[in-house]
């Protein structure tokens, strides 16, 4: 980071600037596009375990026209969710009610038991509704569960080869048809993410950035909420 007179540095914000908005077109016109990609019906029974009891997909949508699902990585036999998928949600918690003006409505789906699920929320101190999908095909058909002795995820993670173990994170949108039934519209994995992510997207204007890349790994520094050990004011 090199220090400069006002004037230096204004012009270089300038430039960078016109950067900015190219990026910024380039943004939206990726938005439209990704809008007009086609819809797949949902045709499989998938069912949820929640507060209110059983509830199927179309339940999920509360109403509206639109679904978001958060794929929260927390498998069938843990006890303690994904510290990342946790950061991701500190950052929904209070979002729910602004999608829901616009007609949306957004969940967290995992496949561990529905009381390990509230236990967790609870200690987060979230109020986004938690549903669980247990080892039924759910999960494994949006390519987030991949495990050995449950249903089988079609292809590899990510729309790739690849093919991990257990659980990864991922997000997909489900609209509804003219008739009532369920498109799935959208699903994005790994670094697709990265765009829900405001704390990231606030690091990315300081100097330091995410600052991760002398880390054993990207995100190494993440923790649980209560887990940082702040020091005092």
């Amino acid at each position: 980071m090199q220090e400069v007179d006002r004037e230096t540095w204004l012009t270089a914000r300038r430039a960078l600037l016109t950067e900015e908005k190219a990026f910024s077109h380039a943004r939206e016109n990726l938005a439209e596009k990704r809008r007009a990609l086609p819809a797949v019906r949902v045709e499989a029974d998938y069912r949820f375990d929640t507060v209110r009891g059983e509830e199927t997909l179309s339940d999920l949508f509360d109403g509206r026209q639109q679904l978001i699902v958060q794929h929260f990585m927390f498998g069938p036999d843990w006890q303690q969710g994904c510290p990342s998928c946790s950061y991701w949600t500190d950052g929904f918690e209070r979002m729910a009610v602004h999608l829901t003006a616009r007609d949306t409505t957004l969940k967290l789906v995992s496949a561990a038991p529905l009381s390990v699920l509230l236990k967790y929320r609870e200690r987060m101190e979230w109020t986004l509704d938690w549903v669980s999908s247990g080892k039924r095909a759910f999960n494994p058909d949006f390519g987030v569960s991949f495990w050995p002795d449950g249903p089988k995820a079609p292809g590899g993670y990510n729309y790739s080869e690849t093919v991990p173990e257990g659980e990864v994170p991922g997000i997909s949108v489900f609209a509804r048809a003219p008739d009532g039934g369920i498109l799935h519209t959208y699903s994005c994995y790994a670094r697709g993410l990265d765009n829900m992510n405001a704390a990231y997207q606030l690091l990315d204007l300081t100097p330091l950035g995410r600052n991760e890349k002398d880390l054993p790994y990207v995100q190494a520094w993440v923790r649980r909420r209560d887990e940082y050990e702040m020091s005092a004011n």
